[in-house]
């Protein structure tokens, strides 16, 4: 079985994106435990400082992140849509006259978002498919990713 589609990653799907690597890891939760407890601090102890330092941890990653997918989005490769195959051997992806190709047995892991699936190819780098861009091929692709990639490294909710 072969399927192909084309997606378009825009400022909000790499934002979406962005958002779930950060928030998932432990940077992420970290960041994110320490600026919420600045805010209880702030709470228990009445020091502005504390909620200050809880607020600035709590929106800096965010903010931050959101801006440098603005920044990403315009860079010339999102300009043009990205083309993929998935086939029994592994996914095809090209754009003009560039083709990748990744094996199967080579995929890291496979996780959703509501906006988007997203298949990494490695422990950073991925293929991030937005589900406005699959629609009905939408089930065919989680489909495709479950039937190739161990269970242990799917994690896709629909």
């Amino acid at each position: 079985m072969e399927l192909e589609f084309d997606v378009k990653i825009d400022a909000s799907t790499l934002y979406d994106y962005m958002l779930h690597h950060t928030f998932t890891g432990s940077a992420g939760i970290l960041g994110t435990t320490v600026g919420a407890l600045g805010v209880v601090a702030f709470f228990m102890n009445g020091y502005l400082l504390y909620l200050i330092f809880g607020l600035i941890l709590l929106a800096y990653q965010p903010v931050s992140l959101y801006l440098r997918a603005k920044r990403q989005a315009l860079n010339p490769v999102f300009k043009e849509p990205l083309h993929y195959k998935m086939t029994e051997e592994g996914v095809w992806v090209s754009q003009g006259e560039t083709e990748q190709f990744q094996k199967w047995d080579d995929m890291y892991k496979a996780v959703s978002t509501n906006k988007s699936l997203i298949l990494y190819t490695s422990r950073v780098n991925a293929s991030i498919f937005p589900r406005k861009d699959l629609g009905a091929k939408q089930v065919d692709v989680i489909s495709m990713i479950s039937r190739h990639m161990s269970p242990k490294k799917v994690q896709i909710r629909m």
